[in-house]
């Protein structure tokens, strides 16, 4: 299994535009059928490290993860928050 996780840092950060981005970003789950796990969270902490929210995703494979990255509808929702983005941090890994 792969593990895909992004953290996202909004660069507004007030409580209905993180459930905003968190609305435009959850129903890829039912979209891209290489999905196996998809969750998104709103993160509560007050840590000036913090990110905003965090996307956890599993994929049977590397090559579902790639198709996952250029999926017509994962890219669509990259162009709608490319302008809402601070920054991103991202980890893949095997497990």
């Amino acid at each position: 299994m792969i593990r895909h996780i992004v953290f996202f840092k909004l660069k507004d950060n007030s409580k209905d535009n993180k459930q905003r981005i968190k609305d435009i970003i959850l129903p890829l789950k039912d979209k891209i059928n290489v999905i196996k796990f998809y969750q998104v969270g709103i993160n509560f902490s007050n840590e000036d490290r913090a990110y905003d929210l965090a996307l956890v995703s599993d994929f049977d494979s590397v090559d579902d993860l790639e198709s996952y990255a250029v999926h017509p509808e994962h890219l669509k929702v990259i162009s709608q928050l490319k302008s809402e983005l601070a920054t991103t941090k991202v980890i893949d890994f095997e497990y």
